[in-house]
């Protein structure tokens, strides 16, 4: 009988939470799935994307993956093997004034996620009529892997990733 691994549980986990929100709340839109096994180094990666409803501007990722020593030593129940994921948060939004803006999203990131590490990335499309949009890519990430220990604090972890999409459309 099929037993599914922890990656298997806690994207499943994810999923129900955002696509409840989605069908039943309209809380948020699901704009974007990806569910991959990459062949070439064994491994799974998740990514489901959203907008908020009243805030389209604003893309946010959850991103789960696992590597194949995390997969392979769930399968082959390893001796003191704690087999988990790796989770990460995205948002991409526009901006205009980086050193400004991007000073006011670091401090609502560090007020909602103090002890992760955060990336802001800024890029462009190159073209003279369009060079003061910018696009802001902010990634967080968690210094630990994520197990089946944390399935209860999902749903929360949803919440917040939510609220501060929310909170960096009103920065």
């Amino acid at each position: 009988m099929f037993d599914p691994t922890v990656f298997d549980n806690l994207k499943v986990a994810l999923e129900n939470e955002l696509y409840d929100m989605d069908n039943l709340d309209h809380s948020v839109r699901i704009t974007g799935r990806v569910d991959r096994i990459e062949l070439a180094v064994m491994s799974r990666m998740f990514r489901i994307q959203f907008q908020l409803p009243e805030l389209d501007s604003i893309t946010t990722e959850i991103e789960l993956e696992a590597s194949l020593q995390e997969l392979a030593s769930e399968i082959l129940e390893q001796q003191g093997a704690q087999p988990g994921c790796i989770l990460r948060i995205r948002y991409q939004m526009p901006i205009q004034h980086v050193e400004e803006e991007c000073s006011q999203i670091q401090q609502v990131i560090e007020e909602i996620w103090p002890a992760q590490t955060l990336t802001q990335t800024i890029s462009y499309v190159y073209d003279k009529e369009k060079m003061s949009t910018l696009l802001n890519t902010i990634e967080i990430t968690f210094p630990r892997k994520i197990n089946e220990e944390q399935m209860n604090d999902l749903p929360e972890l949803v919440q917040f990733v939510v609220h501060t999409a929310q909170r960096l459309g009103s920065a």
